[in-house]
């Protein structure tokens, strides 16, 4: 079994299921092999590259299963507004980055939230103007559903004006806000975008992330963004991008698939927009805005036609659907469809829904029949959930407190796979499971054990790798793992409303670390893609201490 193309990690904590009190791992030709204890595995693999990991803990890595790339690292190699606290910080910040922007270049920002600021009152159009000067400005806020322009940018994007969702002075949402997003992104530069494209990809992989999924679509990043990305993510070093387009399967999408090799049409193809812009699609009005229940930008028809077509085409089907209303239009649609592709066609293709934040039991039931998987961030309920949250104030805490039920879609066997929807939430999966473990309404919680699966066998399996053992570390499994800096790891669930499993050491439960509000979450010291390492801490250590000199 030895072979010079192996690695033996040895000395740590393996997160396995094949044995639970694992110290080491052999992976040959980027795939695992081997795992059990330090001793065995010497003799077993005697040739191979021998690691040391000093008592660190191995697990699979991560799967964040709906980002936007250039967004994300345009917000990390950029302007940040999530620690503005009012307009004046928020006027500003952009000061500040417009009095320092290339003359060439538009500036993209991200992250304000009104509702948690001082004073909830936004600048006007002509503070921003006067804040930007001549430099073009697009502020998305935090759920990226709406944003504050400047005249400079509607002014490359002109139809706006007349669109749907327009305000002189305020926010632009819905179509406005579509247009001005993507005249934005055809106005950053190519140098702009692929900086943003690989901090985008290099945070990813520091935050032990194997691969991520791509929710691109025409009125979001558009084809040359997707296309950008593509080609840097191929180089080596850098997490998988599985590719979504947001655009109804008519021939040129369908091509498009067939052409970039995309998983699917659908990601961020919306169905509603986000509660926090007040433009997801309720069955009743906001608490907050009572004279409106928010925007449905497609019919249950055009839903249930792209279904059949996707399914027809073999390619998953995706929707971005948050509100009740929206969510009962696609269930609906999924109902319609099987009438024309039969039960198990859809159940074959695995289609998936993101977000879907509020949904009924009944309907859970039914998605578990078309075998669709829930795409989830459980940082929304991080952020926006509880008493005092923003869904209690745009819907009342009875709606509010039934949002991002993760229990009772578990219970139902909706398959679940969790991401950020980066830059909306930070890339931080740990974060995130912990965040689906501490829900903020009880019972809605699952155990750290489910939350984990869905972050990494979750994300795979949603992305069409049926084979049940990718995001796994067992024998014939890709080795995609991560190293962490971790405490004691426990095999335990905080919460008895929470569904448990055995603590007994005989049970063969592997443990994780503890994920309690108050623990240290554990620190990635390398990420490993197929074997070959894509992030290692060491070097960002060198990297610093040489003042840049070292591979970041």
């Amino acid at each position: 079994m030895s072979s010079s193309n192996t690695t033996l990690l040895v000395g740590g904590r393996i997160h396995t299921p094949s044995s639970p009190d694992a110290t080491a791992m052999a992976v040959t030709d980027g795939v695992v092999v081997w795992v059990g204890q330090d001793g065995p595995g010497r003799a077993l693999h005697p040739d191979a590259e021998v690691v040391d990991l000093d008592g660190a803990f191995v697990a699979p890595a991560f799967v964040d299963a709906h980002v936007h790339a250039t967004n994300t690292g345009l917000h990390l190699t950029g302007l940040d507004l999530t620690e503005a606290r009012d307009a004046a910080d928020l006027l500003a910040a952009v000061r500040a980055a417009a009095d320092s922007a290339a003359p060439e270049e538009v500036l993209i920002a991200h992250g304000w939230d009104e509702t948690t600021w001082t004073d909830p009152r936004l600048p006007s159009r002509a503070e921003l103007d006067d804040a930007a000067g001549a430099v073009p400005v697009y502020l998305s806020r935090v759920d990226v559903h709406s944003a504050l322009v400047t005249s400079a940018l509607l002014d490359l994007a002109p139809d706006a004006a007349h669109a749907e969702g327009y305000s002189p002075d305020g926010p632009l949402t819905r179509d406005a806000h579509h247009l001005v997003r993507v005249a934005a992104h055809a106005a950053i530069t190519v140098e702009q975008r692929e900086r943003a494209q690989r901090a985008f990809l290099r945070a990813a992989a520091a935050a032990g992330i194997v691969s991520v999924h791509e929710c691109a679509g025409p009125t979001i990043s558009g084809e040359d963004d997707l296309r950008a990305l593509l080609e840097v993510a191929a180089e080596p070093g850098y997490p998988e991008v599985v590719p979504y387009w947001g655009a109804l399967a008519d021939a040129a999408a369908v091509d498009l698939a067939r052409e970039l090799g995309l998983r699917g049409l659908g990601g961020d193809l919306f169905v509603d927009g986000a509660l926090g812009s007040h433009t997801a699609a309720l069955h009743e009005p906001y608490t907050d805005r009572p004279h409106t229940s928010g925007t449905r930008y497609l019919s249950g028809q055009a839903i249930a036609d792209h279904i059949v077509a996707c399914t027809e085409a073999g390619i998953q089907a995706g929707f971005h659907v948050i509100g009740d209303a929206a969510v009962t239009e696609v269930v609906e649609a999924f109902a319609v469809a099987e009438k024309t592709t039969g039960q198990r066609a859809l159940a074959r293709v695995g289609h998936r829904l993101e977000h879907v934040e509020m949904i009924t039991a009944e309907q859970a039931t039914a998605l578990v029949r078309w075998n669709v998987t829930a795409s989830m961030q459980p940082a929304f309920d991080a952020a926006w959930g509880g008493a005092h949250g923003m869904y209690a104030t745009r819907l009342g805490p009875d709606r509010a407190g039934s949002l991002n039920p993760f229990a009772a879609l578990a219970a139902e066997g909706v398959p679940l796979a969790f991401g950020s929807d980066a830059p909306v939430t930070p890339l931080d999966p740990w974060g995130s499971v912990r965040a689906a473990v501490y829900h903020h309404t009880p019972g809605s919680g699952i155990s750290a054990r489910a939350a984990f699966n869905a972050h990494t066998r979750g994300g795979h399996r949603a992305a069409g790798v049926a084979d049940g053992i990718t995001g796994s570390l067992v024998p014939g499994a890709p080795a995609h793992y991560a190293v962490w800096e971790a405490d004691e790891l426990v095999v335990a669930t905080p919460d008895a409303r929470v569904q448990r499993w055995s603590t007994d050491p005989r049970s063969r439960v592997p443990g994780l670390p503890p994920l309690d509000p108050d623990a240290t979450l554990p620190r990635c010291l390398r990420t490993v893609r197929a074997g070959q390492v894509i992030y290692d801490h060491a070097d960002d250590t060198a990297h610093a201490d040489t003042g840049g000199q070292a591979r970041a």
